[in-house]
């Protein structure tokens, strides 16, 4: 199977999962115009599923180092399987809910707001479990990010708008950044990150570990989703027969949404072999930069913003590009 042997190729990986985690959302902005999130979301954890296999038959699969999918899948120990299946039911309700929050607030405050919380509280439970990069570095950084949020929600608050729906999307948005944060624990803990080329007995790898995550989330999705259909966060109830009723190039906009969230956390497992998981999991939810650069400067959520938020905005971008240096400079 593929596996990362040095920090930089580490840290390049992290980078394009930052890209992917924070560029998957556009899937929705897109599909939203015809497609309420709940029915979106279907089809976006049909593309995780998708890739999950993928990856697991190609990269998984290929090379002389380490255990292929078929041959790692069979020895994995029931615990192992659990825990990465209980880290795709996890991430399932925060997605949910994540997903809620940008419908309702736009990608430029659900991205720092909810993930942005997720990378702080990540990083520390990552960190004081598997003990990885530079402790100063690495909470300078977090610190950093942290101010970001914090500016950002500032931002969010002056813009104006529906009051009673900013305070809707902030909330949903902590709400599931609390729970992103943990996810990524429960997937760590069923592989052996020490020795990626020789994994202990019972451990998986990275692309099987991926693999049951995902299916994790998707048989998780038809209880959580269903109940949503029926009881939204906001509207009216959805059914299934409006889902089936959208046009082919609808859902395909969905399943690509899953597939590149699901690039970039096969890709970002595989960098945590070499980076550590404090260090792989804090670059990749930078992700919340590029999903707040495509709000604030492709889908303009804030172009009617008073002045100030500018300021407050600039400040925010400043603060978190500053903080993902501090994480990437830990580990060298």
């Amino acid at each position: 199977m593929f596996i990362v042997h040095t920090y930089p190729l580490a840290v390049a990986l992290c980078i394009v999962t930052m890209l992917c985690w924070g560029s998957w959302a556009n899937t929705q902005k897109l599909a939203g115009k015809t497609l309420r999130f709940e029915l979106f979301y279907w089809d976006y954890v049909l593309g995780i599923l998708l890739f999950s296999l993928i990856s697991a038959f190609t990269l998984g699969s290929f090379g002389s180092e380490g255990r292929g999918f078929i041959t790692d899948l069979r020895q994995a120990s029931s615990s192992n399987l659990v825990s990465a299946f209980i880290g795709g039911v996890v991430f399932n309700v925060a997605n949910i809910l994540f997903s809620a929050a940008i419908a309702i607030a736009g990608m430029a405050v659900a991205f720092p707001v909810g993930i942005g919380l997720a990378l702080i509280l990540g990083v520390l439970l990552n960190y004081f479990v598997a003990q990885k990069g530079d402790p100063v570095f690495l909470f300078a950084g977090v610190a950093f990010i942290t101010l970001a949020i914090l500016l950002n929600a500032m931002a969010y608050m002056r813009s104006g708008g529906n009051k009673k729906a900013s305070a809707k999307g902030i909330i949903l948005s902590l709400i599931a950044g609390l729970l992103m944060s943990f996810f990524y624990r429960f997937i760590a803990r069923a592989m052996d990150l020490d020795d990626l080329v020789h994994p202990a007995a019972g451990k998986m790898t990275p692309y099987t570990a991926v693999f049951i995550f995902s299916v994790g989330i998707f048989i998780s999705n038809f209880l959580f989703n269903t109940l949503l259909m029926r009881k939204p966060i906001d509207g009216s109830s959805v059914t299934y027969r409006q889902y089936f009723a959208n046009r082919l190039p609808i859902h395909l906009a969905g399943i690509l949404g899953g597939l590149i969230w699901g690039i970039g956390n096969s890709l970002n497992l595989v960098a945590a072999g070499k980076a550590g998981p404090a260090i792989s999991y804090g670059l990749g939810q930078g992700a919340t930069l590029v999903a707040a650069f495509w709000g604030v400067f492709i889908w303009k959520e804030f172009a009617k913003a008073p002045k100030g938020v500018g300021v407050l905005l600039s400040c925010m971008f400043l603060f978190f590009i500053v903080g993902l240096g501090c994480i990437i400079y830990s580990g060298v």
